[in-house]
């Protein structure tokens, strides 16, 4: 099974939310729920609009458990195979606008849960590396959070956090 960019994102933002436990958390009226499992969501682009099935315990999950879990549920959702309990119970969404060739999305926040990242278009861009001009893959990530729980530095380290995990996944995390 080849990997996507999507797995390395999602395997990034359960390392970030294990840091960030603030991010996994929702909002029940005043009360605030910090959630111990990191039930995932993922948006996925239909004919007909989005769906967002959920990744329970994503967590548990290393980066090619993440890829066919996260394939597994697209392919369910685009042929409207999805169990009721499987777009149920997210902790935290990411969105990808960047599949229709999006730079960057900032899209809303899936309540009761407290932030959702976007993810903009992976593409070839110039970037400096040791000095040098190169080539590399590169897309914008964005972050909507809700301000009664999540404050901007929170939300800033956590984005941090991603890029460092993006930046720095080894063959470690592959087993």
């Amino acid at each position: 099974m080849p990997l996507t960019y999507t797995a390395f994102i999602t395997k990034a933002v359960v390392t970030a939310l294990k840091a960030f436990p603030t991010l996994n958390a929702s909002l029940d009226g005043q009360k605030v729920i910090y959630h111990q499992n990191v039930n995932l969501g993922l948006a996925v682009a239909l004919d007909w609009g989005l769906i967002v099935p959920v990744m329970h315990n994503a967590s548990e999950l290393n980066l090619l458990g993440l890829a066919k879990r996260a394939a597994d549920l697209a392919e369910r959702a685009r042929t409207k195979k999805l169990k009721p309990e499987e777009v149920a119970g997210g902790t935290f969404t990411i969105s990808n606008p960047g599949v229709f060739g999006s730079t960057i999305g900032f899209p809303i926040i899936n309540q009761p849960q407290v932030a959702i990242m976007g993810v903009g278009a992976i593409e070839k861009r110039v970037v400096v590396v040791d000095d040098m001009i190169a080539i590399r893959p590169r897309g914008f990530l964005s972050l909507s959070f809700d301000h009664r729980l999540v404050d901007g530095s929170v939300a800033d380290q956590f984005m941090a956090k991603v890029k460092a995990s993006l930046e720095g996944i080894t063959d470690a995390d592959l087993a």
